[in-house]
């Protein structure tokens, strides 16, 4: 265990680092998450999804390069604002919930994870992420809707359907997030501390090293909780609400019309950028964290 694990975390660092970490993964794995979000949207009932590498070349055949990143500036600076919460809410439980000997058991790191999922859903994720679903959606129309771009894009989304709009799918954002951050902290926290243990006690992971259990973090997040993850891009879609009654009769329609295996539609490029995120997310998170508490220590 490392002298940040044994002390109160300062919340601006957190703050800070989780804010970096979020922009940076953001921007890297986004074309990654846009060829899930069009998967998800693309399959007719009974039909098979395209091919991700299909989704990939039409867009590009279509829009250029740039396409792959419609909607990218929702999703970054989303990213960002919901790593910083993420991670300062985690950390802020993780210290409420530390035992008498100021550890963190398996369990209380789910529940820390659970409570900083739940927070981030509510401030940053899902007014982001309803808004490049938006995006995505109307861009792969013969005539969009909305103007390109993220200011003019939300400001349109904004004006057709309210404030309210834009938190469009709150309830499955809220599930997904909550259980993304319960299992991907739990995860995380579970096999850091035995690899921290067993081969490098009172001393800093390599970042090759975090990168990897960050990525396999990522894997066990994915396929725990796809389910939820179709089920909220469904719910932002620009035609959710003339299609669902809610997000139950959302989850009803999609297992009467698509089967069960329609609940994991998308979880290959979701898989391919969550172990990404994972890694880059938890490296860049512990590498600015060591950083500010160095730079902390010598003033």
């Amino acid at each position: 265990m490392t002298a940040r694990d044994k002390s109160k975390v300062n919340p601006v660092f957190s703050l800070t680092s989780g804010t970096l970490a979020g922009a940076v993964e953001g921007f890297a794995t986004y074309p990654i998450e846009y060829t899930k979000t069009v998967s998800q949207f693309s399959a007719k009932p009974g039909e098979k999804p395209p091919h991700p590498f299909v989704v990939v070349r039409q867009t590009v055949a279509k829009h250029g390069i740039t396409g792959l990143y419609s909607g990218c500036g929702a999703l970054v600076a989303g990213n960002a604002l919901k790593a910083g919460v993420r991670f300062l809410s985690y950390d802020h439980f993780k210290d409420m919930l530390k035992n008498e000997e100021g550890k963190l058991t398996a369990p209380r790191s789910l529940l820390a994870g659970l409570g900083a999922g739940m927070m981030e859903a509510i401030f940053a994720v899902t007014p982001s992420e309803t808004i490049k679903t938006k995006l995505i959606d109307d861009a792969k129309r013969e005539t969009p809707k909305y103007p390109p771009g993220l200011v003019r894009g939300s400001m349109a989304i904004v004006r057709d359907e309210g404030l309210l709009g834009i938190y469009r799918g709150l309830v499955p954002v809220m599930l997904r997030q909550g259980a993304n951050s319960a299992v991907r902290f739990g995860t995380y926290s579970t096999l850091r501390n035995f690899v921290q243990t067993s081969s490098r006690p009172g001393q800093p992971l390599p970042g090759g090293v975090t990168f990897g259990i960050g990525a396999v973090a990522g894997i066990v997040t994915v396929y725990a909780t796809m389910p939820l993850d179709v089920v909220k891009t469904r719910m932002q879609a620009l035609d959710a609400r003339q299609r669902y009654a809610g997000t139950l009769d959302c989850m009803r329609q999609v297992f009467r019309d698509e089967g069960l295996l329609a609940f994991w539609r998308g979880a290959t490029p979701r898989l391919a950028r969550l172990m990404l995120s994972g890694g880059i997310v938890f490296t860049v998170y512990e590498k600015s964290m060591d950083l500010l508490q160095s730079l902390s220590a010598r003033n």
